[in-house]
């Protein structure tokens, strides 16, 4: 009898530690930067922090991965043709959870959604929408549209390992001037900032893009950010935090440049955007 709850016991032991382990799976955080939080706890610098101009900009990498996170988008079909105005967008979606908060204390320090985790869908590098659900409809108008959806943590950074992202070009109606664009060439979408940031989100604003076909390095592709005049160049594909923004309107730029600065050939690779920062109330 004895032997008999000893054998219980350890069975029932390796079957909590099981549990807690895909628990941890799911819900612990994942930092891969060995470096001091400069603020209490938020985004981990990785790499020099770039000062120029009153602004401060640097990477970090700190964020909760989801390396088995899949997104694909069913409807409209690659290459397919539909009728212009609200089209329904369907999604197939695995190991990530919409409307989730994503738990890392990135999310007490960047814009948070308090919607949770959610999908950007871009329609020809125009500013996304975010859904919380794999089913939506979204306006085309008549033309051919490039489409990029890719999964987002609840503080809009972007996941991106691939898988995690889907590419396509959709025609709405019958138009008579067609895009001409190759969905194998290197490709950079915009993605954050966005819109407005009130109070203490003002502190620590993310940059984010999203890159196809290509990645970064110090001898090879980079990213140009131009940031109320000022030009920083990155060469890691990673989110960036930029301190110091006045308040009011900002401008950046971003450019997708060879190594000697000239910004590749393809539609979205230069793109300027402005966004606003608030006082708190």
């Amino acid at each position: 009898m004895k032997k008999t709850y000893l054998l219980l016991a350890s069975a029932l032991m390796m079957g909590f530690t099981a549990c807690d382990t895909a628990r941890q799976t799911q819900d612990t955080e994942s930092p891969t930067a060995a470096t001091t939080p400069i603020r209490g706890g938020g985004p981990v610098p990785v790499g020099a922090v770039m000062s120029k101009g009153g602004l401060r900009v640097f990477a970090f990498n700190n964020s909760q991965n989801y390396p088995e996170s899949m997104l694909r988008l069913n409807v409209p079909p690659a290459g397919g043709v539909v009728e212009p105005g609200p089209v329904q967008f369907d999604y197939d979606l695995s190991n990530y959870q919409l409307t989730r908060m994503t738990p890392h204390s990135n999310a007490d320090h960047l814009a948070n959604s308090q919607q949770g985790q959610h999908i950007h869908n871009i329609v020809d590098n125009e500013p996304y929408t975010a859904h919380y659900d794999t089913e939506f409809q979204k306006e085309l108008t008549e033309g051919d549209h490039v489409i990029l959806s890719f999964l987002s943590r609840s503080y809009h950074e972007s996941l991106k390992h691939k898988g995690a992202y889907d590419l396509r070009v959709v025609t709405a109606g019958k138009p008579t001037e067609r895009l001409n664009f190759d969905t194998n060439a290197p490709h950079m979408f915009y993605s954050r900032p966005k819109g407005e940031y009130v109070g203490k989100d003002t502190e620590q604003v993310m940059l984010d893009f999203y890159l196809v076909n290509t990645n970064l390095s110090a001898s090879g592709n980079k990213v140009r950010a131009t940031i109320n005049g000022t030009e920083f160049m990155l060469d890691r594909w990673l989110p960036y935090i930029m301190e110091g923004l006045p308040m009011g309107e900002n401008t950046i730029k971003l450019e997708l440049v060879d190594n000697a600065g000239n910004v590749l050939p393809g539609p979205f690779n230069s793109v300027t955007r402005t966004f606003t920062l608030k006082p708190a109330a």
